[in-house]
């Protein structure tokens, strides 16, 4: 429905409770939801680790620079996450807007419900590929669900899976 104030309302809500519960972070385990994680963090105390800032940091660390940056249409359209990216001097390309199309439509009529076809995943491979002609150096999986879909070994250059990179700093988060 596109009601970020309700779905700010409702997230901050549940970060308030497990703040008052006693949890030393809070992590969204999802990609789009992160558009309103700045205003979610204002409201606690407790760190909120986000998504996208992680993902840039595993991006850095294996040294590329320019990311075709693959998820739903908020989250490819939207700044909240090629800001972050940026903030740490790389440079997110998202497909056209046909692909862009392509991918939304695909991650809630498809992969949210379990359907990973040959079809669909040929065409992220695509859509892959052209930006690949684009110059960039790797493809940030910004939706939990895509890497059902699509596996690193499918593709010919590095892909960042979200949901591994942000579970990662959840746990060295717990462990430091």
């Amino acid at each position: 429905k596109d009601d970020w104030k309700q779905i700010e309302s409702m997230l901050s809500a549940i970060a308030k409770r497990l703040e008052d519960a006693g949890a030393e972070c809070i992590i969204i385990c999802s990609n789009t939801p992160h558009l309103v994680a700045d205003n979610i963090q204002q409201k606690i105390k407790t760190p909120l680790l986000h998504i996208a800032e992680e993902t840039a940091k595993e991006i850095v660390r294996q040294q590329v620079t320019k990311v075709g940056l693959l998820g739903t249409k908020f989250t490819m359209e939207n700044s909240f996450f090629r800001d972050r990216l940026e903030k740490f001097g790389l440079e997110p390309i998202i497909p056209c807007i046909a692909d862009r199309d392509f991918v939304h439509r695909s991650i809630f009529n498809e992969l949210t419900k379990g359907v990973l076809s040959n079809e669909t995943k040929n065409k992220y491979l695509n859509i892959i590929e052209k930006l690949q002609k684009e110059g960039v150096q790797g493809i940030v999986f910004g939706c939990t669900e895509i890497a059902l879909l699509v596996k690193q070994t499918d593709c010919n250059v590095t892909v960042f899976d979200t949901t591994e990179i942000h579970s990662k700093a959840a746990v060295d988060f717990a462990l430091n």
